[in-house]
């Protein structure tokens, strides 16, 4: 397993940074509208959607509504907002579960919730790709999408850390056995970390610096959400892995769950706070 999980990891590693980092905003529009609708496919399964072609129709009407969000120039802090609430609702769903659930569970409303993960999701990264950046000294975008990604990454290595060493409070039992409180701690403190370093490394104020941390923080916090929404969903479906679709690593949702909370929050945080401007999602 170990074996095809690292050349799995080697394959994609480098198509996922050519995609993200050297395309232009139409290719990446395209990748990473590609991706969503992977994510989409493999949502419709946990939906409760399993015929083929049910779950194929579903990741295609994910695609239409993003072409139609691209087309019509929906402005892209709308949606983000749409997302803030949506993960403050997702809270309340994770922490009652099992109870609940039978005024979510069919599969219309779950395949519903989709739309409120993918699409936002999809949103806040073009709106990064796009917009116009300025940080300290730093004014690339795409910086901010690495960041996302490292912060989501940190997190998870803190929480693995920590979670070994000192996990004996559960953060939700019923949900993700596996995950503590102490893990979250550890997790916000490796994201802590790497918000002062990116800070430094910006020439930042002390005033963006704390701004940076606090934002940091918030969204390293939603985006254990995204990992238990997925959990919570595929425990109530009563499946392991989200897809096959990488082997070794299961599928692509079991890959972005975290992410799709973590983009549109911290892409929602950063242009409020003026670091990145409002956009359309016009490509």
């Amino acid at each position: 397993m170990l074996k095809t999980r690292i050349i799995t990891a080697l394959i994609l590693a480098p198509i996922a940074i050519g995609g993200i980092f050297f395309l232009p905003a139409f290719g990446f529009s395209l990748f990473t509208g590609a991706i969503i609708a992977l994510g989409a496919w493999e949502w419709a399964n946990m939906s409760g959607i399993e015929g083929q072609g049910g779950r194929v129709s579903y990741a295609v009407g994910v695609a239409i509504l993003m072409a139609l969000i691209s087309q019509l120039n929906v402005p892209a802090v709308g949606v983000l907002s749409l997302a803030f609430a949506w993960w403050v609702v997702c809270f309340g769903l994770v922490s009652r579960y099992p109870r609940g659930s039978d005024s979510w569970g069919s599969t219309p409303i779950r395949a519903l919730m989709g739309l409120f993960v993918l699409l936002p999701a999809w949103v806040g990264l073009n709106h990064l790709r796009t917009g116009v950046f300025e940080f300290g000294a730093l004014t690339n975008s795409l910086l901010v999408i690495l960041y996302i990604f490292l912060m989501v990454w940190v997190a998870d290595i803190g929480a693995y850390f920590a979670g070994r060493a000192f996990g004996k409070a559960k953060l939700a039992p019923r949900v993700s056995p596996g995950k503590s409180w102490a893990g979250v701690w550890g997790g916000l403190v490796a994201v802590g970390v790497l918000a002062l370093v990116a800070s430094y490394i910006a020439s930042a104020s002390l005033h963006e610096t704390l701004l940076l941390l606090v934002a940091s923080l918030f969204t390293g916090f939603v985006s254990v959400l995204g990992d238990l929404l997925e959990s919570m969903l595929k425990r109530f479906r009563g499946i392991k892995d989200s897809s096959q679709l990488l082997p070794g690593h299961g599928g692509i949702m079991d890959r972005i769950d975290s992410l799709t909370a973590a983009i549109p929050i911290f892409a929602l945080i950063i242009t409020l706070l003026g670091w990145l401007s409002a956009a359309s999602v016009s490509v």
